[in-house]
């Protein structure tokens, strides 16, 4: 069994739908961590030692927020500039993120028609995503296709539940690695192998 961290941040989990939702059906799931930045970090002072040895104690790193101005929650982003240092995930001699499977799991407020060439926001989700993508590759991370909740906007409660039932399958799956690597690559998003 792989050992996962989920990195999540929202700055108003309160008033969230969705994020509530997921992050409160996986707490007590065996081999899953939930790292609540938000809630750790109020003042935004990253404990960069206690966050760096979490991430080597796990063999999954989730990053995982809403999807807000088209990128994370500032947050996250001031814990990759801080914990991701020269020398501990990245450099010459920065290995100790090497080999481990990392993924975004987001929510967006339009729906799968808007992130395309044709839709309103001209790129997709992943193009959207590279970033994320070149940030785990410098890191020698393997980056996993997302897991997308799209339309939190209109999403019904009874979709949040189907979309929380398959969220928890997904992290079952990588936590007890019954997904092969040619299959993890061959879908764009990670949702199409929960169905």
């Amino acid at each position: 069994m792989k050992k996962i961290l989920i990195i999540f941040a929202h700055p108003a989990i309160n008033k969230s739908r969705i994020h509530r939702r997921l992050t409160d059906s996986v707490k007590n799931m065996p081999g899953i961590s939930l790292n609540n930045l938000y809630e750790k970090y109020p003042d935004f002072y990253i404990d960069i030692i206690q966050e760096q040895q979490l991430l080597i104690e796990h063999d999954i790193i989730v990053w995982q927020h809403p999807f807000y101005w088209f990128s994370a929650p500032a947050i996250l982003k001031e814990w990759f500039d801080l914990v991701l240092q020269h020398g501990f995930a990245y450099g010459e001699k920065g290995h100790s993120l090497e080999g481990k499977q990392v993924l975004s799991v987001i929510s967006t407020g339009g729906n799968n028609d808007v992130y395309s060439k044709k839709g309103r926001n001209h790129y997709t989700i992943n193009e959207f995503l590279v970033p994320f993508k070149q940030s785990a590759s410098l890191c020698r991370m393997e980056y996993l296709p997302p897991y997308v909740i799209f339309g939190s906007h209109t999403i019904t409660p009874a979709e949040i539940e189907v979309q929380t039932s398959k969220y928890k399958k997904m992290l079952t799956s990588l936590r007890d690695n019954q997904w092969g690597c040619l299959l993890l690559q061959s879908v764009e998003y990670l949702n199409e192998l929960t169905n």
